[in-house]
């Protein structure tokens, strides 16, 4: 209301305030500002009512994303059409070719159904030796909800430009810049071309050597296709590094995989993490409930769900952080945080066996979770996450993902050890996993700063109402970002959540951003 906001400025002049208090008053004021407490009249119901229907966008986009990845299914009845996927897969695939009707159906015998969800269609692209059938999956994976939010896209891009206008901004995301570290909308393109410059040469080299690697091995086309490069890249790095991504699954089983986890939480920050299943009320059987405490003195700190399996039946894709319960001295309130991820699932009686990308991805959204859980401050606008630049939010994720490629965290607290043997995991393949690290980083740079820029594009010199296509407008960066075009019929933004229904609008940069930083 205009009266707290009016409060609020008086606060600010006043010298007595805590630093924290400070930035609280700060930040009400500027996120006050943005949500339009000045605007009178018209405006005013103008502005609030586009609120209210951006919501409204945002959460058709997402559940029509979720329905368009779980409409689709591709069942496979033929050995031949499923060669070159590991055990793994195939279990998964008849697992769910079962629960779809399909009696009898076995990982060695079939039927196998494959879908859009990660555990699904990541070892489909990258191991199926069927050319064809990659084509259709990956087809039906950048076309998803194309005809449904396509429309939406423009809505919402045409509705945030006339919120920033209201505001008196000449773009949206110059009202996203001001909530974040970078100063400017044009220190985020100087950033971004600084950083093609130097990954896009070697973006281009890799594919050179992939080309010439999938020749020298079979590959008889004119050129490789978008559904080529992650079979042959992962070709290419077995050959390189000497090993297979799946040889890795059974030394990271989910619980050994937590141990090394914890262990490192309890190294670096001094904290015990246990499970307690049981004392809370959880959404699904797959989910547990774990408590923070003070290694040193037993105090309970807070506590955490963790999700960690793909449902894509009822669970949008993706991984994330999300704020239960917010830090508050005054509420005597503890913080309590979600970490959802969609790993892969336990099959065959074994336990879920996690590729080394699902073993980062939970260090990452742990890295959120650690913020929000163990901050400090007392009151609740500035503690964990809250008040903090989006650009800053990654800092932490990207930090502990790093320690996945440290030795201590990987062997000492039994992290990487064979499920059923106990076994470490090999040295000289632990010491393969951490060259792979930068194995093709400069198309793994492209990728992102092409969404990044994208992104920023789209809410800031693109015009919604006008005759470009946002789809157009894709195809027009992908000429200076990727080294493969996208399909003419590609409909990636369709299934671009984080700036049509997360919280990345304009944002989308804060991954390299923090990634620079927290190097």
């Amino acid at each position: 209301s205009e009266a707290v906001f009016k409060a609020l400025e008086a606060l600010e002049k006043d010298g007595s305030l805590e630093p924290a208090q400070q930035r609280i008053v700060q930040s009400s004021l500027s996120s006050m500002r943005l949500s339009g407490v000045g605007l009178q009249g018209e405006e005013k119901e103008r502005f609030n009512a586009n609120r209210i229907r951006l919501s409204e966008l945002s959460t058709a986009f997402s559940n029509n994303l979720l329905d368009a990845t779980k409409a689709f299914s591709l069942t496979l009845t033929e050995p031949a059409q499923v060669d070159g996927l590991p055990p793994s897969a195939l279990a998964l695939a008849a697992s769910r070719a079962a629960e779809e009707g399909e009696e009898g159906a076995t990982a060695e015998s079939g039927p196998w159904r494959l879908g859009l969800d990660m555990p699904s269609y990541l070892p489909a692209m990258k191991f199926l030796r069927d050319r064809s059938v990659r084509e259709a999956l990956y087809r039906a994976f950048v076309t998803r909800a194309g005809e449904v939010n396509a429309p939406l896209i423009r809505q919402i891009l045409q509705i945030k430009q006339e919120q920033a206008s209201i505001l008196g901004f000449g773009s949206y995301a110059e009202v996203s810049i001001e909530r974040k570290m970078a100063p400017s909308v044009e220190a985020v393109y100087d950033l971004t071309e600084m950083l093609l410059a130097k990954a896009f040469p070697a973006a281009q080299k890799e594919l050179q050597q992939l080309t010439e690697f999938a020749t020298a091995n079979g590959f008889d086309g004119a050129a490789l296709a978008l559904w080529d490069v992650s079979f042959w890249s992962e070709r290419l790095s077995e050959h390189t590094f000497g090993f297979e991504q799946e040889e890795l699954r059974p030394y990271f089983a989910l619980d050994n995989v937590l141990d090394g986890l914890f262990g490192l939480c309890r190294r670096l920050y001094g904290v015990e993490i246990v499970r307690s299943d049981g004392e809370a009320e959880v959404w699904h059987a797959d989910v547990g409930f774990f408590k923070v405490l003070d290694e040193a003195s037993g105090e309970h700190l807070a506590s955490f769900f963790l999700d960690p399996y793909a449902r894509p039946e009822n669970k949008r894709g993706g991984a994330w952080m999300g704020v239960c319960v917010g830090r508050s001295k005054v509420l005597d309130r503890k913080p309590v945080a979600y970490l959802t991820c969609n790993g892969s699932p336990p099959v065959d009686g074994k336990p879920s066996l996690m590729t080394f990308d699902e073993v980062t991805t939970l260090f990452h959204e742990t890295g959120h979770g650690l913020q929000h859980m163990l901050t400090k401050v007392a009151h609740a606008p500035a503690a964990g996450i809250s008040g903090v630049e989006w650009d800053a939010v990654e800092l932490p994720s990207q930090f502990m993902e790093n320690w996945c490629y440290d030795p201590a965290t990987v062997y000492d607290a039994g992290m990487a050890k064979h499920y059923e043997t106990g076994e470490p995991l090999p040295r000289d393949l632990f010491g393969k996993l951490c060259e792979q690290r930068t194995f093709q980083a400069g198309m793994g740079m492209i990728r992102q700063l092409m969404f990044g820029a994208l992104d920023m594009r789209l809410h800031h010199t693109y015009d919604p109402r006008g005759e470009q296509t946002p789809f157009e407008l894709q195809h027009e960066l992908a000429e200076r970002y990727a080294v493969l075009p996208p399909l003419p019929d590609d409909r990636f933004l369709c299934s671009f959540g984080h700036i049509f229904a997360g919280g990345y609008s304009a944002g989308y940069y804060s991954y390299k951003w923090a990634e620079v930083l927290s190097a």
